[in-house]
């Protein structure tokens, strides 16, 4: 049986007292929402800490509301069961709704939260393992080695972004509200909030907390689908993800974003792809090209399970997909 280590429980009131314990523990404090994610990485040694801090009293950050002009404001602590059922949601942004619905199994989506999957650690064959495992191998780049395993001579983690929600996320334009205690509240688009290391692939410092996430209005005919490939449907991580969204405007394609996970310690926006479709019929010409260049696009390695080779076949097959799935599902509705 695996046990948690020692350390000190807090559960604050206000969200206040949340930011003031990040800021007392710097870099020492662990934030609590779901605890899918955290729980076992402690167990495991992934993760350290002297705080745990949980968020489990703060009732506002559970909300989802209307934000702006036909946007939602989907608060970190909603959880992943709540964001995939939510009505507005699923007419607004079903391709959030879809990858929500997607994470793991139930019983995950009941306790694991939308900010918990923002926010998620990044996943490696060989990080996610016991700590026996890890020292008898000699341990690696993501905690407490200096070599990675996957890229031999690697100096950069390439551990894997994992989580669902984020590519969608981006394809829809989403904003994350940060909060600390001594720099305030501060919004940043989350296509910049990750960036290509498994160490840390977030910008988020160590006594800011994710308080919300800012998905706008969905522009007219905007078509979005959210397509992730694994071993079991019922519970397993993405071995490849694919959102998908673009608009069509007098039949014809418009600001076309894909964006890929689970190949990269950040989700990866396939950007020459986007002049490719513009303006252009939605066909099976198109889908061929377009599945061609995310083909080209797109380098799996062995830091997941899964032949590397193999990933990469289903890559234009699942681009294939999601486009497909957001084509025919049709337009969303404000």
């Amino acid at each position: 049986m695996l046990r948690l280590p020692e350390f000190s429980y807090e559960s604050p009131d206000t969200l206040d007292e949340a930011v003031a314990l990040l800021a007392e523990h710097p870099g020492r404090a662990r934030l609590l929402a779901g605890g899918t994610d955290l729980l076992p990485n402690l167990k495991h040694g992934i993760e350290e800490a002297d705080v745990v801090v949980s968020l489990g009293k703060l009732a506002a950050l559970r909300e989802v509301s209307e934000w702006g002009d036909g946007g939602l404001r989907l608060g970190a602590m909603a959880s992943l069961e709540e964001v995939s059922q939510h009505p507005l949601v699923r007419a607004r942004f079903p391709s959030l709704a879809t990858a929500a619905g997607l994470v793991a199994g139930p019983h995950h989506r009941r306790m694991g939260t939308l900010g918990g999957n923002v926010c998620l650690n990044t996943r490696c064959v060989y990080i996610n393992q016991t700590h026996f495992w890890r020292e008898s191998l000699g341990y690696c780049l993501k905690k407490d080695g200096s070599e990675c395993h996957v890229v031999k001579g690697g100096k950069r983690c390439v551990a894997a972004a994992s989580n669902d929600t984020a590519p969608v996320l981006t394809t829809l334009g989403a904003t994350l509200v940060l909060r600390s205690r001594d720099r305030g509240v501060r919004e940043l688009p989350i296509a910049e909030f990750y960036v290509q290391d498994g160490v840390q692939n977030k910008v988020l410092e160590p006594d800011e907390l994710l308080e919300a996430v800012l998905v706008p209005a969905p522009e007219p005919g905007l078509h979005s689908a959210y397509a992730k490939l694994r071993p079991r449907d019922s519970i397993d991580f993405p071995r490849l993800s694919v959102a998908a969204a673009f608009r069509l405007v007098g039949g014809a394609v418009v600001d076309l974003r894909i964006v890929v996970s689970a190949l990269a310690s950040r989700p990866l926006a396939l950007k020459k792809l986007t002049p490719l479709a513009e303006g252009r019929a939605f066909d099976d010409s198109l889908l061929d090209e377009l599945s061609a260049a995310a083909f080209k696009a797109c380098h799996p390695l062995t830091n997941i399970d899964g032949d590397p080779t193999w990933r990469r076949e289903m890559v234009p097959v699942y681009v294939r997909r999601a486009l497909k799935a957001a084509h025919d599902s049709g337009a969303s509705k404000a």
